[in-house]
């Protein structure tokens, strides 16, 4: 197309895609390019300016590999990940939350009531609940996968000291929904900063922390799967998490308690956790089939 301006150009891309062979994603990434053209027409963005911000995504490319992706983390700060989450989550049921980088396929099978904290760096937290659907009843064979960072704020891909799958576990739930296991109480920690990411959090003025959090994923049969996270409510960086993933629904009181006989009877340290010990309910309402 001859004799393009600023303002023809994002109806000339539209044209060009007019043969995509798949309507959805000619809306899509013609809808991507009119916000990108609309970007650089508000903001009149310099030629420099641009450059910068390829620049950061080739640098990203050098953050990336199996234990990292800088890409997703740009995502999650963008606050993108978590829109992602909103625009597509259920109307009804325990709220969803950011996937997050950490999860891994193939966890261990932990037994309802089994123990995950072994006695490492930091507090025991004891973790019970029960699974149930629209309607109230038991939601049974549900699997729920598990993952959290250790005591020293580290998930296991970041620290070569613990084993790959420290604090990652799947947990089939009882008969009548119920669950209980023990770890350790989650701590707050700073994402990634040292990549372009963090470059791009430090130009704003922001911070990298995100609030202690235990990871889930729901699955049961008739259901889709609940991609969720759990916080305490007394953490300081509820109110500022980098990824924009708290929901009100999620926040949750952290108590202790002092008498065994109050903890689950099938926990497998019931008599064995230091007392007193930190301890979280967790009842989940799955989403509509």
């Amino acid at each position: 197309m001859r004799n393009l301006t600023p303002t023809t150009i994002t109806q000339a891309f539209a044209d060009y895609a007019r043969n995509a062979p798949s309507e959805r994603a000619r809306t899509l990434l013609v809808s991507l390019a009119g916000h990108l053209h609309s970007f650089v027409r508000d903001n009149k963005v310099t030629q420099a300016e641009w450059g910068a911000a390829i620049d950061a995504l080739t640098r990203a490319t050098k953050f990336t590999d199996d234990k990292r992706n800088e890409y997703i983390l740009f995502s999650d700060l963008l606050g993108v990940s978590s829109l992602v989450d909103m625009v597509n989550a259920a109307p009804a049921g325990t709220p969803s939350s950011v996937l997050g980088p950490f999860h891994i396929e193939g966890a261990p099978e932990l037994p309802n009531g089994g123990d995950l904290w072994r006695g490492q760096v930091g507090e025991p937290l004891v973790v019970s609940g029960r699974v149930v659907d629209q309607k109230g009843a038991p939601a049974k064979g549900t699997v729920l996968a598990l993952w959290q960072n250790a005591g020293n704020g580290l998930y296991a891909q970041q620290d070569a000291a613990q084993s790959p799958t420290n604090y990652h576990a799947r947990l089939t739930v009882a008969d009548d929904g119920t669950f209980s296991f023990s770890t350790v109480r989650p701590v707050s920690y700073k994402v990634p900063d040292d990549g372009p990411a963090g470059d791009m959090l430090r130009v704003l003025g922001r911070d990298a922390w995100r609030p202690a959090h235990l990871h889930m994923i729901v699955q049961a049969p008739g259901h889709a799967p609940l991609i969720t996270e759990f916080f305490p409510e007394d953490d300081e960086h509820l109110d500022g998490d980098a990824v924009f993933g708290v929901r009100a629904g999620l926040v949750l009181p952290f108590g202790k308690v002092t008498d065994r006989a109050a903890l689950p009877a099938n926990l497998a340290a019931r008599d064995t956790l230091p007392l007193p010990v930190w301890t979280a309910r967790l009842d989940l309402t799955l989403p509509p089939a």
